[in-house]
């Protein structure tokens, strides 16, 4: 086989009943010229044998020695590759038909860029919903949403196989189920972090998924990846207030009290300067920022109005001069009485926090 412009990196481990259809929408990417690298992580199930059914000479497949989880077996299948783009894909996602053609178009056209993720779109329960929380975006803008939280999934990208290999290793196994995010900040060293504002990836939820099952590993990697690129900006408290930004920006857990409101929302305004101060942004970034400060504020406001740790007139206090949300707002009349109901009648609310 001649040598493909795109690898695709798999990893699969007991995922017989989303493999095939996965495999399926890469064969039928409208970009012909891939060879997709899957790796089986000793599975228990049938994945090996419904691997074997495909016989597109597109496909390798290698199997691990020992199961050694989706790091190790994406950086075995890296070490496979042979494409210039690398692109990242999960056993149980789907690439919708012109996504290869349009990220290879836009790395082509564009050498500063080491990256290039797409749009996606929820699947659950067979029903399409909207990436949450993400709007057309810039990198300059990606640059900022790294500094709280990881905005791109992993199997929206593709990115320089040339920059990847002076990495050692790819992924580091240390932040395992934060791998991903660790690797899009070792890559930025590289060139700019981009992002196609179109949906070319369908993001499968279901309960076997890693998401689901190891939250608290999740979070304790993530917060090793933002404390690395916290240290310039925060010194010796870099490990502590990365814990914060994770616990309640990224899980989304409510914050205890108005002290941790308050020095919550400290953190992100020093890293706001501190980005700031790597360059201005262009207006479109501008902008962006500023309604990710409203975001943010929101997002840490709400989940605490609802547990009644946080009371509606200490949120407005400290909310951003435009915040933009007036007390005629649903968001703003439902989140207080249901935690003004938490706190005189313990449980009753408990229902509250599925919405």
């Amino acid at each position: 086989m001649s040598t493909p412009i795109v690898s695709v990196i798999m990893p699969a481990y007991n995922g017989a009943a989303w493999i095939g259809e996965t495999i399926e929408s890469v064969l039928a990417q409208t970009f012909t010229d891939f060879e997709i690298v899957i790796v089986d992580d000793c599975s228990t199930d049938t994945t090996w044998q419904v691997l074997q059914q495909f016989t597109d000479p597109r496909i390798r497949l290698f199997r691990a020695e020992r199961n050694g989880g989706p790091v190790q077996a994406r950086n075995i299948a890296f070490s496979h590759a042979r494409g210039r783009y690398i692109v990242g894909l999960d056993q149980d996602d789907l690439c919708m038909p012109d996504r290869f053609a349009r990220q290879v178009e836009y790395l082509d056209a564009r050498p500063g860029t080491v990256l290039v993720a797409t749009e996606s779109r929820l699947m659950r329960d067979g029903r399409l919903d909207p990436w949450p929380g993400i709007e057309p975006t810039t990198p300059r803008a990606i640059d900022w949403m790294m500094m709280v939280g990881n905005p791109l999934p992993w199997s929206s990208v593709m990115f320089r196989a040339d920059a990847a290999r002076r990495l050692d290793p790819l992924e580091r196994q240390e932040v395992l189920y934060a791998e991903d995010f660790d690797l899009y900040h070792r890559l930025r060293a590289f060139g700019a972090i981009a992002r196609i504002d179109t949906p070319l990836l369908i993001y499968r939820c279901h309960e076997g998924g890693a998401s689901k099952r190891f939250e608290d590993i999740m979070c304790a990697s993530a917060a090793r990846v933002l404390a690395e690129n916290y240290g310039p900006v925060f010194g010796d408290r870099a490990g502590d207030h990365a814990t914060l930004v994770v616990r309640h920006l990224m899980h989304g857990l409510p914050v205890p009290d108005l002290a941790t409101f308050a020095q919550l929302l400290a953190i992100v305004a020093s890293l706001h300067r501190h980005f700031l101060e790597q360059g201005a942004p262009d207006p479109a970034t501008e902008r962006f920022v500023a309604r990710e400060y409203r975001r943010i504020w929101w997002k840490l406001a709400k989940p605490a109005l609802r547990h009644g740790t946080l009371r509606l007139r200490e949120a407005r206090a400290l909310r951003p001069l435009d915040a933009g949300l007036s007390l005629r707002e649903p968001e703003w009349l439902i989140s207080p009485l249901v935690g003004l109901v938490r706190r005189w009648v313990p449980g009753l609310a408990r229902t509250s926090e599925m919405t």
